[in-house]
């Protein structure tokens, strides 16, 4: 059996093994779990079913995790994304009007797009236009995205009406098992522990049990149906009703974020060659099945999981990890009570948090970092189109709004400076796109 997997995944030839890869595997389920139990939270305000929704989740984040691991050979997780799901269920359904059958319908119509578009062989082109020095800026925009993201969840960080944020109150007991669980994992790899990340993650959650911030809440349940929600996407309504920009939205951000992500996770974990990504096309293949499939089974946009670092600083390099996250999604359908305690909420003094898993998130964003010396500084049409990159992208909580900063602003400083040559064409296309966004939004 391991000489197959070997063989299949390679994973001699990428320098880990299949303790390593289940260690990442485990590691990055957990960092996104919390998917499970936001997602029906979320989408529930649309009018759907709320169990139908967490079974949806599972089963497309299996399918498109899966995928990815086979066919692209990455151990880059997917699964529901947020932010996307805020526009589907608040905008589309809320602000706008539209049933959640519907929205579904404009779902999978993008979805449908991004999947012809890469069985083309679109992606890997757009991939290999992207200049290094925005490459490595995207990969540190999402380190610092994802560590901001992990600061919050674990309280350290929060809302203040003068500057916007501030520290939190540093006494709260949720607030210090986070910085347990920090320093816990820090010492852990200091001390090069194998799997440090994920025994982080599992000391936090025991210790935080007895303090009630970790709530325990049984082992095994039932499956919720998923009946509810299963192929009752409105696609030809979608058409009559015009949702043009629905779908462009949908789309775009779809596309920004998984390259985005794909780029950001392949210069961490040293995926890039020559500044191009491998099975690049594959990789969106994955990405645009679980969209449809999502569609169809009864939830919004799927795609590429920044929290896929987690799994990665663990020592994942291949799609086997993938196999084992992809379980652990159908596991959770039987197993939630025990997912939900480690992506479980806190909420103290009107703050939310996810102390457990805070802590993995803002270390990944310290691993992230590294990258950051590839890029050539020296040279300003290089370095601030990354600099705007790494800075728009934590402060706006959105990678492709990072993207869309350093694209516009690589364009216009090559042309001043002369150096338009140095531009492939598609940067100059999306440039154009996203300025054009940015008019009419």
């Amino acid at each position: 059996m391991k000489k197959h997997l070997d063989r299949f995944f390679k994973l001699k030839e990428n320098n880990t093994s299949l303790r390593i890869e289940a260690a990442g595997g485990v590691t990055t389920f957990m960092t996104m779990s919390y998917i499970i139990f936001l997602q029906p939270a979320v989408l529930s305000a649309a009018g759907m079913d709320n169990g139908a929704v967490m079974a949806a989740t599972c089963l497309s984040a299996a399918l498109a995790t899966l995928l990815m691991g086979i066919i692209a050979n990455y151990p880059i997780a997917l699964a529901p994304a947020v932010g996307h799901n805020i526009f589907f269920a608040v905008i589309v359904c809320g602000t706008m009007g539209y049933s959640w059958q519907v929205a579904l319908g404009a779902v999978f119509i993008s979805g449908s797009i991004f999947l012809s578009l890469s069985i083309a062989g679109v992606w890997s082109k757009l991939v290999e236009a992207v200049p290094d020095s925005l490459k490595y800026g995207i990969a540190v925009g999402i380190g610092l995205l994802i560590s901001l993201v992990g600061l919050e969840y674990g309280g350290l960080v929060v809302d203040t009406p003068d500057v916007l944020v501030g520290l939190g109150d540093l006494t709260d007991k949720a607030v210090l098992l986070s910085l347990f669980g920090v320093l816990s994992i820090a010492v852990l790899m200091a001390l090069k522990v194998s799997g440090a990340m994920l025994i982080g993650i599992l000391m936090t959650a025991f210790a935080g049990i007895p303090l009630g911030v970790v709530k325990y809440q049984g082992i095994v349940s039932s499956p919720p149906s998923i009946n509810p929600t299963l192929f009752k996407l409105d696609i030809l309504g979608a058409f009559n009703t015009g949702l043009i920009t629905v779908v462009f939205v949908f789309f775009f951000l779809d596309l920004f974020d998984t390259i985005g992500t794909l780029i950001g996770i392949s210069g961490q974990a040293g995926f890039l060659k020559n500044g191009k990504l491998p099975r690049a096309n594959k990789a969106m293949f994955s990405d645009a099945v679980g969209t449809v499939s999502g569609a169809l089974l009864g939830t919004s946009t799927v795609t590429s999981y920044i929290e896929s670092a987690s799994g990665i600083s663990q020592g994942s390099r291949t799609g086997l990890s993938n196999v084992f996250t992809s379980l652990l999604f159908i596991v959770a359908l039987f197993f939630s009570p025990l997912a939900r305690m480690i992506g479980g909420e806190y909420i103290s003094g009107g703050v939310l948090m996810r102390p457990v898993i805070a802590p993995p998130l803002i270390i990944v964003g310290y691993l992230m970092m590294k990258c950051v010396k590839q890029i050539k500084w020296g040279d300003i049409t290089e370095g601030i189109p990354a600099f705007l990159t790494i800075i728009i992208m934590p402060l706006t909580l959105s990678i492709t709004e990072g993207i869309a900063f350093g694209f516009i602003a690589y364009s216009v400083l090559k042309l001043v400076s002369g150096k338009g040559k140095q531009v492939h064409w598609l940067i100059y296309l999306f440039s154009v796109l996203f300025i054009i966004r940015y008019i009419i939004s």
